[in-house]
């Protein structure tokens, strides 16, 4: 019998989902068809200045143009654990931080350095896409912990409880969300992240989202709030979403040093170093001020009202007004089943990827279904894009859902 060309544990592996949808709208963009893309979680402001100058900088100095070390430039590490310090009053050394091609490779890194074979992690869902595939790369199981829009798309400590075995290993905790923009309160936040210290769990908190909350809603870092937690938590972030960045992909793992030193050594031999001149470039955004996003924040809570408005005024879809990041999560389960037009005749779709896949085909703009996250019956739109293209889209949509019988 001839051996499998593709390994079980790839062939296991799911494309991205969201850079899926992103690239086919892209794609149609560039046939010339005029579409509106709501799929990728991308700023559409420009990285600022003063950051692209300091990359400029660096690419002509002789010394960026060599290896530098895998777990990445001594003074950024400084760099980020004075950031880290500054925003959420966690304190961590040098040693503590590897720096990541992205926030991808923090999130794949973490877990390959912590899970072996068979353990379990707690994935309060709807989840970013690329945790469960990640967990499953690194030889874990994904439990999912469904929290719908009944609860503010938020997880209950009982929810955490009931998905308790004896092979848990990890809480995963995401605060701001994607792909819904729920952010936990200070009470939440400390509530779930005492349960985890009381049951002897690692946790697992990616903060890329920071600084993006509105409503005047606080960010409350997991680490912070819980110190009883002690050395079993782990930090992911990067520059990408703070500082619109996302092409330039640094992201950071913070952790005990020993989880570091570990996961610096899968590094090496996956990767080596980020490149330097993007990790002079994110020297300059985690050492410089918070001006930049405070002026797109501007811009993300006055979209953010705008679509959830427009969503909200089509019959059969319930969106929840998010309080962090650039996500508006719908629920769109009553359209389930209805009928809509399309250029091959009345079409019922039976799930949200149906009705995204319709949704593209016939009034092009992309979104990307529930399936990505979780259940079916839901879909994620950035509003991470231009207020015009925002305003098109959301027209469409009211146009073509309103169609449904």
């Amino acid at each position: 019998m001839s051996a499998a060309r593709i390994s079980q544990r790839i062939s296991a592996i799911a494309e991205s989902a969201t850079l899926a949808v992103d690239a086919k709208a892209k794609a149609l963009k560039a046939a010339g068809r005029p579409v509106i893309g709501f799929g990728a979680g991308e700023p559409d402001f420009p990285t600022p200045g003063y950051i692209v100058q300091a990359a400029i900088e660096a690419a002509s100095q002789p010394k960026y143009h060599r290896y530098s070390p895998a777990g990445g430039l001594p003074e950024l590490k400084q760099a980020i654990a004075d950031k880290t310090f500054r925003d959420s009053g966690y304190k961590a050394e040098a040693s503590q931080v590897l720096v990541t091609n992205g926030g991808k490779q923090a999130v794949y890194n973490t877990f390959a350095t912590l899970l072996d074979p068979g353990d379990e992690v707690i994935v309060p869902t709807p989840f970013w896409t690329t945790y469960p595939e990640a967990i499953r790369l690194g030889g874990g199981v994904p439990v999912e912990v469904f929290a719908g829009p009944d609860q503010g798309y938020l997880a209950t400590v009982d929810q955490l409880e009931a998905a308790l075995t004896e092979r848990t290993k990890i809480l995963l905790f995401v605060s701001p969300s994607n792909p819904t923009g729920a952010v936990y309160s200070p009470e939440q936040v400390k509530e779930i992240g005492q349960w985890a210290a009381s049951k002897g769990l690692w946790v697992v908190t990616d903060e890329i989202y920071e600084h993006l909350t509105y409503d005047g809603v606080p960010f409350t870092s997991i680490a912070t709030a819980v110190p009883e937690l002690g050395d079993k938590v782990v930090i992911l972030n990067g520059v990408a979403k703070t500082y619109a960045m996302t092409g330039w992909r640094v992201g950071w793992m913070i952790g005990p040093a020993d989880v570091i030193k570990a996961a610096t050594n899968l590094q090496s031999h996956a990767t080596s170093n980020v490149s330097n001149i993007p990790q002079v470039a994110a020297l300059a955004a985690v050492s410089g001020p918070l001006t930049a996003v405070d002026e797109m924040k501007v811009a993300f809570d006055r979209r953010r009202k705008a679509i959830v408005a427009g969503l909200n005024a089509i019959d059969g879809v319930d969106c929840p007004t998010p309080k962090g990041a650039f996500y508006v999560y719908a629920d769109v389960r009553a359209l389930l089943g209805k009928e809509f037009p399309s250029a091959n005749g009345p079409v019922r779709p039976a799930t949200s990827a149906e009705l995204a896949a319709l949704i593209l085909d016939e009034v092009e703009v992309a979104v990307v279904p529930g399936e990505a996250f979780g259940p079916s019956g839901y879909l994620r739109l950035s509003y991470a894009l231009g207020d015009d293209d925002l305003a098109t889209g959301v027209a469409r949509l009211q146009d073509f859902l309103g169609k449904a019988k």
